[in-house]
């Protein structure tokens, strides 16, 4: 996630001179020995113990949190409490600062359980305000890494009521992510229930898709399969969706087949316009890549016909599509034997023409010719059935087809980047 953080160190003005920002802001009320430590770095030695009673002070600065952090992993048991002792009367404080918040993650990894319970007991009744901020959230998700289970469901609690608001958070939902994986999947019922209802606009959200597939993939069956269910009433829409499409993914690659089928059976009839689409493509890469044989075969097929009223194969649309092109290179990755062949002396000449008459797409076009020339299918073999005739006429009609396209046949062709 990308969070603004003002202008860097040496940022250049247009026509003007580097301007060191870093000198241009007012110095904090920072205490002499501090001040000392910052001017004069590691040639001053410290330990923890020379700190004392500046700890807080320390670990709310980027170079003092560093330190901290850097002593504590090889601290003594009477330096860590040291250190304890001070940030735990400004808990919260530390929790929710830029630096402080290392410190305190740091403390939950090494501290004793004694010192951890003091933590989590410090967090109650915050837990969801904590959560929400961008640094209160990375101490949320540690205590959930290192607290036993009775205070891992202290925490849950507070979020229960708030979840919804939690997992469409850019930093809750990461905490919300975390309970699944670190609690048993009945502790984190209320999560899935609460998705109920809700399910294809939070698979189409840019926080609570992800939320979403941590429930497929740490809960139970009879937990997440009711949101499958309503998922695929309508898989489409996620499919054509900026962020359910991900979800439709994760479906593919580690669903159950009944949902996979699902999926390929609406990819089925559809092949042109899902591919040649932004965020739906992306799913029917997926689907090529991992539909059973015989699905993909017919896939592959589809994409071998006529489009209705245009002279031409959808293959060849695809293949000058900025999207549906990646679909293209999925399909000759995958196709077998006879089919193959085929698929090769439609593309071959109209590759071919491409090259010559087409600019901007040079990438692209490029990647289907490797694939062609890959070795072993250096060139169209004739096969047991399949005269040399035929194959050449194949493709000399796709070659006259490729002639003939025009802005009736074809969309504009655009450059694109890669398929995100």
């Amino acid at each position: 996630m990308n969070y603004s953080r003002g202008l860097p160190t040496g940022f250049t003005f247009a026509g003007g001179p580097v301007v060191d920002l870093t000198q241009q802001r007012p110095a904090p009320n920072r205490s002499p020995l501090l001040e000392e430590f910052r001017s004069r770095g590691t040639r001053r030695r410290l330990d923890l113990m020379d700190i004392r009673g500046h700890v807080v002070e320390f670990s709310s600065d980027q170079y003092g949190s560093r330190f901290t952090q850097e002593k504590l992993d090889s601290a003594s048991d009477e330096e860590r409490q040291l250190v304890f002792d001070e940030i735990l009367l400004s808990a919260r404080e530390v929790m929710n600062d830029v630096f402080g918040n290392y410190v305190v993650q740091k403390l939950f990894e090494f501290g004793t359980p004694q010192q951890r319970t003091l933590l989590v007991d410090q967090m109650h009744g915050y837990v969801v305000q904590l959560s929400l901020c961008t640094y209160g959230c990375r101490v949320v998700q540690r205590a959930l890494e290192c607290v036993p289970l009775s205070q891992k469901l202290l925490l849950s609690t507070e979020l229960e009521p708030q979840v919804l608001t939690c997992v469409k958070d850019q930093n809750a939902n990461h905490v919300v992510q975390k309970l699944l994986e670190r609690l048993p999947p009945e502790a984190v019922d209320f999560v899935p229930r609460a998705f109920q209802g809700n399910v294809q606009a939070l698979a189409s959200h840019c926080y609570s898709c992800r939320v979403l597939q941590r429930v497929f993939e740490h809960c139970r069956a009879d937990q997440s399969r009711p949101l499958l269910d309503e998922l695929m009433q309508q898989p489409s829409i996620a499919m054509e969706d900026q962020y359910g499409n991900y979800v439709m993914q994760w479906i593919i690659l580690h669903g159950a087949e009944v949902d996979r089928t699902g999926i390929i059976q609406v990819t089925k009839g559809n092949m042109l316009r899902l591919s040649m689409h932004k965020f739906a493509s992306n799913v029917v890469e997926e689907v090529v890549r991992h539909a059973p044989d015989i699905d993909r075969e017919e896939l592959i097929e589809e994409t071998m016909k006529p489009v209705p009223a245009r002279p031409s194969a959808q293959m060849l649309i695809m293949m000058r599509d900025q999207y549906g092109n990646y679909v293209v290179q999925r399909l000759l990755e995958h196709a077998r034997g006879t089919q193959r062949e085929r698929l090769i002396a439609i593309v071959r000449p109209f590759l071919q023409h491409m090259k010559r008459f087409t600019s901007g797409f040079t990438k692209h076009l490029n990647a289907i010719e490797r694939l062609l020339d890959t070795p072993g299918h250096n060139t169209v073999r004739v096969s047991t059935g399949t005269s040399t005739e035929d194959l050449a006429a194949k493709a000399s009609t796709a070659l006259s087809i490729s002639d003939n396209f025009n802005e009736t046949h074809l969309p504009t062709l655009t450059p694109a980047p890669t398929n995100p």
